[in-house]
């Protein structure tokens, strides 16, 4: 796990795949750590703008599943980026 908190902590994007490939294991492996490493208060979830509480104007809420709409998402947004973590 602590190879895993480095990759977490090294400014560098990855997917799941990518660091399993990286730590030499699986996705499925890589997801128990995290969700350990979450329990443990050591990483959690980054929330993405789009997936505030309180919606636009414009919209019922976002955070429901559906798309995020143009008032919900920040301009230039990268909204494809999957979830995110940080190291705490």
């Amino acid at each position: 796990m602590k190879r895993l908190l480095e990759l977490l902590n090294d400014g560098n994007s990855r997917t799941l795949e990518m660091l399993a490939d990286e730590l030499g294991t699986t996705t499925d492996d890589v997801i128990r750590q995290m969700e350990y490493l979450e329990c443990i208060g050591a990483i959690r979830k980054v929330v993405k703008p789009f997936e505030k509480k309180n919606p636009c104007a414009s919209c019922s809420g976002c955070e429901s599943g559906s798309a995020a709409c143009k008032g919900c998402i920040p301009q230039n947004a990268a909204v494809n980026m999957g979830q995110m973590w940080e190291v705490l």
